[in-house]
Formats: structure tokens, sequence, C-alpha cells
């Protein structure tokens, strides 16, 4: 990418999308083009289309979908397939009638089978049945990785993508039900502080093993792979470390101060037993995480308490 590129990042007021937006700043990319939801519903195959071919942007970050976390997938099965389907395809094929140079499709661990040997190889998908409780997301984000497979056997469209690892940092949903299972805890943590609670209850068994990555240092990768990562085949981005939800809680815990004890919620659903992402290949082209999970949570955990407090003091 020249410095002078126009760059559409889809979905630049998430949490994923905010990130790749700071990270392209500081490297000093400063044609963006940043549409929010109210000015361009990507829902909308009319609306993406005019945008394309008036924009005529060169690069393509599709960081945009309804995204959540087991219960808000479980619930509302129907949305996240639909509205995920209709916004990734309203994109690719419009940014291939545009001629967009290059477009960058993010998907989400989610795509691998529920028992996939571990850690997860690119190969392993369409291997084996998705986990129950996220198929409707994850068989999106899969015809997502297929529709810029085939754009590009048909077309020659450059486009790639790639399988973040379990997400969190700057600009996350720390929603109560909704949110995915760090920020819940993030949120639950905080709130049991403050009100002095003696125990905070965690959602399932506590033995499922989980892989969580900091936004910002995704971006960085995202900002690597669009300058050095040309192939079809899909890419993980992790760390290629996990823990279990135990752990994470007592991490968690030791972070933000708090003092009480842990009660696990057996009825809640665990979800998939493990999601370890084999990174070697994007290891092997030079690029590395640099956040640890501990800093990353506390810099996640000071974001939220300023827009906690900002939302309070209205």
């Amino acid at each position: 990418m020249e410095k002078n590129s126009k760059i559409y990042i889809a979905g630049h007021n998430g949490m994923v999308g905010s990130a790749i937006t700071r990270k392209l700043r500081e490297n000093g990319f400063e044609n963006l083009l940043l549409k929010n939801s109210k000015e361009l519903d990507l829902r909308s195959q009319q609306a993406v289309a005019d945008f394309f071919e008036t924009e005529k942007p060169d690069y393509v970050f599709l960081a945009a979908a309804k995204v959540g976390g087991i219960i808000a997938n479980n619930t509302y099965r129907a949305d996240f397939l639909y509205e995920n389907l209709l916004m990734e395809c309203n994109i690719i094929h419009s940014a291939y009638v545009a001629g967009v140079k290059k477009l960058m499709f993010l998907g989400s661990s989610c795509i691998y089978p529920k028992m996939a040997p571990q850690p997860l190889k690119e190969e392993y998908l369409l291997t084996g049945p998705l986990e129950y409780t996220n198929e409707p997301y994850a068989i999106a984000k899969i015809a997502g990785i297929k529709l810029c497979e085939t754009y590009r056997d048909q077309y020659g469209c450059n486009f790639i993508s790639v399988m973040p690892t379990n997400l969190y940092g700057i600009g996350d949903n720390y929603h109560p039900t909704n949110s995915h299972v760090l920020p819940a805890m993030i949120r639950k943590f905080h709130e049991a502080k403050i009100n002095g609670d003696k125990t905070v209850t965690i959602w399932g068994t506590g033995t499922p093993q989980r892989e969580f990555l900091y936004a910002d240092d995704l971006a960085e990768a995202c900002l690597f792979l669009m300058e050095q990562y040309n192939e079809k085949e899909l890419i993980n981005v992790g760390t290629g470390d996990d823990l279990s939800i135990a752990e994470l809680a007592t991490l968690v815990k030791k972070v933000l101060g708090y003092e009480g004890d842990l009660v696990f919620d057996t009825t809640k659903p665990d979800g998939t037993p493990r999601k370890l992402m084999d990174v070697s290949k994007l290891h092997s082209l030079g690029w590395q995480h640099h956040t640890t999970l501990a800093d990353g949570i506390l810099s996640a955990y000071n974001d939220f308490t300023d827009k906690h407090t900002a939302n309070h003091e209205r």
C-alpha cells in the first residue's frame, strides 16, 4: 500500500476496525474511507454498490460483522447468519466490480470443527461438525472465506482471509449477556469490586481452553499481512498460547484487584472444549504478537472504566 492509497475500513467503529484505523494512521496512512452504519448500511446491496462505484477504494479491510458471545450467538441465530452473509457478500462483490487492488476478510476461529485436533491448522476447515451454539456465525464466516477464494479463482482478485483467535481490547463490548468471555469477566469483576461482593460467578465449568489476542496486535498483523501475504489459503492470527477459563478468571481477578472468590455456574454452556490456533504459518512470515495477556487486560480495563465512568456522569 502507498501512503496515499485510498483505504476503506468496513466496521471502523468496532473494536477490530478501530484498532486497524489507529494502526494505519500511526503508520502514515491518512486517505481512509470511514462510514458508520447510519451513513452506509452494509446490508443494503444497492447502498454498498453505490459507495464502491463512487469512492473506488484501492484497499479494503472487511472488519464489519454482527458479533457476540455464546448466548447472543445461540439466541439470535438467524440474525447472525443473515446479516453477516449480507455484509460480506455485498462488500466482496462490490470490491470485485470496483477493481479493488486487495481485500482482507477477517473471520474467526469458530470456523473450525468443534472437535478438530489442537492446535487448529488452516487445513482443518470443513473437516467436521461445528460447535452448535455459534454455528450460524461460523457458517457466515466460512462463506466469506469461500467468497474470497472463488473470486480469486474466477476473476483473479487478490482477496485474502485472516482468521483471528479470540480478541479483546480497546472499544470492546461489555454487555452483561451479549459480550465475549473476557470483556464479560472484566465487567463482572469490576462491579463485584465496586459493590463489595464476596463472590463472582463464572459461566460453565472453567475447564475450556481459550487463546486471547489483543486487538491492537491483530491490527498490526493485518497491516503486515496486507503488505506481505497474497495467497488463496486462509491464515491464522493468534498467540499460539492458551489457558483455561478458570485460569483466565484468576488472572482478571488479580489484574483488577478483586479479593473475593470464584463460583462456577455449570448450568451455563462451555462451548468448544479448546480453540488454540496453529500460528506457525504466520510466524514463518516473520510476525509475532507482543502484548502480554496481563498487560492487555489492564489496558482493556482502563478503557472500560474510562467509558463506564463517562456514561455514569452523563
